[in-house]
């Protein structure tokens, strides 16, 4: 519930953050982009460089961190403009550490470390450190963590590709959520008392893919869920047998394939399917298919929209753990950090 207040102090940091400014400058003279991070910190690699690439227009790619410590040489790490990102909130995940030190070391990549934690092992390890100290969180789940370090990757290339518009929408979006949040946590609490599901699908194309797979992780997390994510056209290849009214299928529907993936959303509610739909508009037909509609209605760029539009995975979570008797903070088999031997 804190994110739109968070996002704000972000915004305001990185406007005075040295690792920021110096990150710009270094950037530009980077061509191709490697994101990686565990975990959650993966999904956000994978979402910033989807982003990157729409912003910039320079080669981006994500890869989990175990993926470079393992198979390096799946990375291409041999141009000599190569920048690596490597995501960690607590900047102590062993992994996120061993895979900056590989690159740096190893291969002499560039190294750029996104982090909640600014005097972590991982921010040591890189050759500069971009940390939202702020955004950090006791739980073990990533909620606002997530989210802002997402944002300053994108405040990253919107800089870099002097798309001032996005910059601007920082602050749109997180007075957008700030206007919705409460009325969002309070459909989502009445929805999930009201109804009980065996599974739960999120779906979503382009850069809402990685959202919808953090989508995913959230629910399974928080609340014991078994949950998975498609591409939205794709879930028509298969998948879709297993919908019925206690599957929760959840649409993250973007501006640009607006008209596509509605098909399948009303596809989907024909068959049976509990529908769930975030979106920024909602047209007629999917106010008329949503069995809960989550409109933000916020006046940004589409790539600025990613950060809010996985809030209602969190708070669904959230409140289907507590409905199941779970802690959400604390979900069983799992610790805040995965250290290894």
């Amino acid at each position: 519930m804190s994110q739109p207040e968070i996002w704000r102090a972000c915004v305001r940091r990185l406007g005075n953050d040295a690792g920021f400014a110096a990150s710009i400058a270094k950037a530009r003279t980077a061509r191709t982009w490697l994101f990686t991070g565990c975990g959650t910190s993966f999904y956000l690699a994978e979402a910033a460089a989807a982003c990157w690439t729409l912003l910039t227009g320079q080669s981006a790619r994500a890869l989990p961190c175990s993926e470079i410590m393992l198979f390096h040489h799946l990375a291409r790490l041999a141009d000599p403009n190569f920048q690596a990102v490597v995501i960690s909130r607590s900047g102590t995940t062993s992994e996120a550490v061993r895979a900056a030190e590989i690159l740096k070391q190893t291969h002499k990549v560039s190294t750029l470390g996104i982090t909640c934690a600014p005097h972590s092992p991982l921010a040591k390890s890189c050759d500069a450190t971009i940390a939202l100290p702020d955004a950090d969180e006791r739980s073990m789940v990533m909620t606002r963590s997530f989210t802002s370090m997402l944002l300053a990757l994108i405040a990253l290339a919107a800089q870099i590709a002097d798309r001032n518009a996005v910059t601007r929408a920082m602050e749109s979006v997180a007075g957008g959520l700030g206007g919705t949040i409460h009325a969002w946590n309070g459909h989502i609490e009445k929805f999930v008392l009201s109804r009980t599901f065996d599974d739960y699908i999120y779906l979503a194309q382009g850069p809402f893919f990685p959202i919808a797979r953090e989508a995913a992780l959230k629910v399974t997390e928080m609340s014991h869920s078994y949950a998975q994510a498609y591409h939205a056209l794709e879930f028509r290849h298969g998948p879709k047998s297993i919908v019925a009214p206690e599957t929760c299928i959840v649409f993250l529907l973007s501006e640009t394939g607006m008209a596509a993936e509605s098909e399948v959303l009303l596809e989907m509610k024909e068959l049976g399917g509990t529908i769930v739909a975030v979106c920024n508009h909602a047209t007629h037909p999917l106010r008329h298919a949503s069995d809960l509609l989550l409109e933000l209605n916020c006046p940004a760029p589409e790539v600025a929209l990613l950060a809010p539009f996985v809030v209602p995975a969190q708070l669904l979570g959230y409140h289907t753990g507590v409905k199941k008797g779970f802690n959400p903070d604390e979900p069983k088999n799992l610790t805040r950090v995965v250290i290894l031997d």
